[in-house]
């Protein structure tokens, strides 16, 4: 049996690879899975294809979320058995072995499978609002509308905000305003008074800043009103030179300043419900099926592409250099005239 992946060779280069799969003995807690659809992460996997990051050396099989059909459970699994769909953390590598400890969730019926990989996405946005003061009537902004800015956008809204996106792309702006994102505004000169027109002058009580640009985090200060905060969605990469004393200062002082700073990491919470801890990754991520299968989460808008495996290449190569077509890109997994 033949098992294909997607590899990062080295800095910049993708490859689309066949190895023979010889099926192990599976772990006590361990599920064999053959994927179904799987999601690029722009952000995350960008960096680690740049070669950027530590934790990341190539070469590598990536990954970040993933619907897959069970072919085999371990004897301690109790959740699931061969043929159910589930959503877990996984790679891009058609067979694969999963802890059933991770992430890993049953799918429920009748929700769209193409969806399910936007999950994590979700997850990962869920933690700027589970962080934040954001309650019904307050006016929020967000930089950057990619997936997960986008997605935080929409839970801010669900939540009971007015929400202003910002974002360089006029195609992430018209897909946030398919999205039910209040207000969109194209980056550049402006910004501020537009924005302070929508909120009377006052400001924004939170401001996401989903991005990772450290540059667009000082510069977002001034969006912000007395009191209010800024998430750091974004994982903050590349390098940006200024003078921190004003940083501070206009967070101390500006408008009585007061600004909060908030780091809003997916891992911040536990992985598993605890009764002494509200959230939890899997607590927010049946939280997401649930707005999915309501359609109060909006998902389709999000997918950009739907390619086979062998086309990776292509994918990364667009998510790096053309943002405005390429966003939400799922692998397909399933073989010529596979029934799903």
């Amino acid at each position: 049996m033949k098992n294909r992946k997607v590899m990062f060779m080295s800095p910049l280069q993708v490859q689309t690879v066949e190895e023979e799969y010889v099926p192990g003995g599976l772990g006590d807690n361990e599920i064999s899975v053959k994927l179904i659809y799987s999601l690029i992460s722009p952000g995350t996997e960008q960096a680690m294809l740049a070669g950027t990051e530590s934790w990341a050396q190539l070469p590598l099989c990536p990954g970040y979320a993933s619907v897959s059909r069970v072919l085999e459970a371990g004897q301690g699994v109790k959740d699931f058995k061969p043929g159910d769909v589930v959503f877990h953390y996984g790679s891009h590598c058609e067979y694969q072995t999963v802890e059933v400890r991770d992430v890993v969730l049953k799918v429920p019926d009748g929700l769209n499978l193409k969806w399910v990989p936007f999950t994590r996405m979700a997850t990962v946005a869920f933690t700027s609002l589970r962080v934040s003061n954001i309650e019904l009537g307050d006016k929020v902004s967000v930089t950057g509308l990619g997936l997960v800015g986008n997605l935080a956008a929409q839970l801010a809204r669900l939540q009971g905000a007015t929400v202003i996106g910002v974002d360089l792309s006029k195609e992430r702006l018209r897909t946030a305003s398919q999205c039910g994102v209040n207000y969109t505004l194209e980056a550049g000169s402006g910004v501020k008074e537009k924005l302070m027109e929508i909120t009377r002058g006052n400001g924004v009580s939170s401001h996401i800043e989903a991005t990772g640009v450290p540059q667009v985090a000082v510069e977002s200060l001034q969006y912000i009103g007395s009191e209010g905060e800024i998430i750091l969605l974004g994982s903050p990469r590349g390098v940006f030179n200024t003078n921190v004393t004003d940083v501070l200062n206009y967070s101390h002082l500006a408008n009585f300043g007061c600004i909060t700073f908030k780091g809003a990491h997916e891992w911040r919470y536990p992985t598993e419900p605890d009764r002494f801890v509200k959230h939890s990754l899997v607590r927010n991520s049946l939280i997401v099926f649930d707005l999915m299968q309501r359609q109060q989460l909006q998902i389709e808008p999000l997918i950009s592409h739907v390619i086979k495996p062998e086309q990776a290449a292509d994918a990364y190569q667009g998510l790096r250099t053309d943002k405005d077509r390429y966003n939400g890109v799922l692998f397909d997994w399933s073989a010529e005239g596979e029934a799903r």
